[in-house]
């Protein structure tokens, strides 16, 4: 496993260098050789620095392209037309870029969280109180789990590592089942909730409600795993999923935001929907301890801060019908006007206004207006995570150095859980607090209340509308391909992920725009998911210097 070994091990102090010019006093940072050096975990204040560590830096490769590529670029939500095209055609092979970031920054959380964990229990001093100790380790271990939630729906089976330096002297480490890769995960979550706080000891850390949230998310899945395609979920499992999201909703402090704009408009980090997020720092200089997506998001250096290379990225056809208000034209093409305040919030139409970024124009500057260049290549842009520039954020945004934070977690999310346990193995379901809970993030986009019965595809399109470009859909659709392949398969294969043109009625100001497919733009516009493409490919660079990867799985 020697490539592992030097991803999980000699990576270790690349993760500190550079932190010194980080703002948030979440990011205080231990000395550069805190993470080895025994002498340092002494007190509460340096656990608490050495574990902050796991809340940005081991995620950033993750967080960097790959959360967007896998994410959104492979479930069909969004596309790029020009880049990133292995993702976008289903086509991910074992040398595609993001691939192998996803593999590596995952093993890098793995690693740093199991070295956390050594350190704490061999090195922590009198000066530690039984609390923080407790806390920090739960800590490492959520994060732990939650990477393995990401290996196991990108890759499938995977090897389960639990200590880096035992692994460095074990040359028969092999890939362990999938089944029992969420055994562990689910009783590592179950763990934790028994070991954090009730109350977060800092805006942005860990509580025991993030886990139960986790649990909650995890059982729904894993009652899927359960089904090995049969097409019946576990009940056990979505009872437990339904148990500990209803124990969120009505137990922790969270909220949801009365405005689904707000999400994410600075500043929004740790807001009262919040319930878990990537906690990033605006520090020029310490690469690694900042969110660079808005970089590749961002559709123009006129709204970013000398990056703005997203001008080929936006919402493919198939998302830009999912949304109310769209419809289907007798020509087959789209028409309509914005029903649902997500899609304002998720991508920019042409004449869309947004008082909150400036936009650079010839001669001075104004609100953002997305223009209307009346081409082919006129994109439905990312808003999400694109905030705009240095002046919209108290100064603190420079070149792919951002510091709002990325979400793991929403509390939205554990309302639509909730819905989905319920609903389980029926067909559809009209119980009285499954409809409660869907309409509250259904209503919050300004919608009507939902009144039909709640079913598979009703749950699966809110999903898809409220979580686009948050990196959720492709794991959606992981889970209900657990459970039910073919659906999975039909759904991504009706994605049509071509270019298109979008005309406004009128610029600036449009009431309603048309959409319709670009002619001459006739390949490349559907793709072929299947059993033998349906998951990620190991690296090559991993198979070529890990021969183990490739035996059978076996049970952890």
């Amino acid at each position: 496993m020697k490539r592992i070994h030097s991803i999980l091990y000699s990576f270790l102090l690349l993760l500190v260098i550079g932190l010194s010019a980080c703002s948030k006093d979440f990011l205080e940072r231990p000395p550069t050789d805190a993470i080895v050096d025994g002498s340092f975990y002494q007190t509460d204040e340096q656990v608490l620095a050495a574990t902050s560590l796991l809340y940005s830096r081991v995620w950033f490769d993750y967080n960097d392209k790959a959360s967007y590529n896998l994410g959104d670029f492979r479930a069909g939500t969004a596309y790029s037309a020009w880049n990133d095209r292995g993702n976008v055609l289903f086509n991910t092979t074992g040398n595609t870029p993001e691939n192998g970031t996803a593999w590596r920054s995952f093993f890098i959380v793995v690693g740093q969280s199991n070295l956390a964990i050594e350190n704490i229990n061999r090195y922590a001093g009198a000066g530690v109180s039984p609390e923080v100790k407790k806390m920090a380790i739960a800590e490492a271990r959520y994060m732990r789990a939650l990477a393995y939630r990401f290996l196991v729906m990108n890759w499938g089976a995977v090897p389960v590592i639990e200590n880096n330096l035992a692994l460095l002297s074990d040359t028969s480490i092999t890939r362990n089942t999938v089944s029992s890769v969420w055994r562990f995960i689910t009783n590592e979550m179950r763990a934790v909730v028994e070991d954090l706080p009730l109350t977060s000891v800092r805006p942005g850390r860990l509580n025991k409600w993030a886990a139960e949230a986790m649990l909650a998310r995890f059982y729904l899945t894993r009652a899927g795993v359960s089904a090995e395609g049969n097409g019946q979920r576990n009940q056990q499992f979505l009872d437990s999923a339904k148990y500990y999201a209803e124990r969120v909703i009505t137990q922790s402090p969270y909220r949801l935001l009365n405005n689904y704009a707000d999400l994410f408009k600075y500043p929004y980090d740790n807001n009262s929907e919040s319930i878990f997020s990537l906690q990033w720092a605006y520090s020029p200089g310490a690469w690694g301890s900042q969110n660079s997506t808005p970089a590749y998001l961002a559709y123009s250096a006129d709204i970013a801060n000398g990056d703005g290379w997203g001008g080929d990225k936006g919402a493919t056809w198939w998302m830009i019908s999912l949304y109310d208000g769209i419809t289907a034209t007798p020509s087959g093409g789209l028409q309509g006007r914005t029903l649902d305040q997500r899609l304002k919030a998720t991508f920019m139409l042409p004449g869309f206004h947004y008082p909150e970024i400036t936009q650079a124009i010839p001669g001075g500057k104004q609100e953002l207006v997305f223009p209307f260049t009346g081409s082919d290549n006129n994109f439905l842009s990312i808003k999400k995570y694109v905030c705009g520039k240095a002046e919209d954020m108290d100064g603190k945004a420079a070149q792919q150095y951002y510091e709002y934070d990325t979400y793991m977690m929403r509390l939205a999310e554990v309302y639509l859980i909730y819905a989905e346990a319920e609903l389980g193995n029926q067909e559809s379901t009209s119980d009285a607090k499954a409809m409660a809970y869907f309409n509250a993030v259904h209503k919050r986009s300004g919608l009507p209340e939902y009144e039909e019965e709640l079913t598979i595809d009703v749950i699966q399109k809110e999903r898809f509308i409220e979580f686009a470009m948050e990196g959720m859909a492709w794991y959606d659709l992981v889970s209900l391909h657990y459970w039910n392949p073919t659906k999975a398969y039909e759904i991504l294969n009706s994605q049509d992920r071509g270019l298109f043109f979008t005309q406004p009625d009128k610029f600036p100001d449009p009431t309603n725009w048309t959409f319709t497919k670009t002619p001459w733009a006739t390949q490349d516009r559907t793709i072929n998911a299947n059993s033998g493409n349906f998951l990620l490919p190991i690296p090559a660079a991993e198979l070529s210097q890990a021969p183990n990867l490739n035996k059978p799985p076996v049970d952890y």
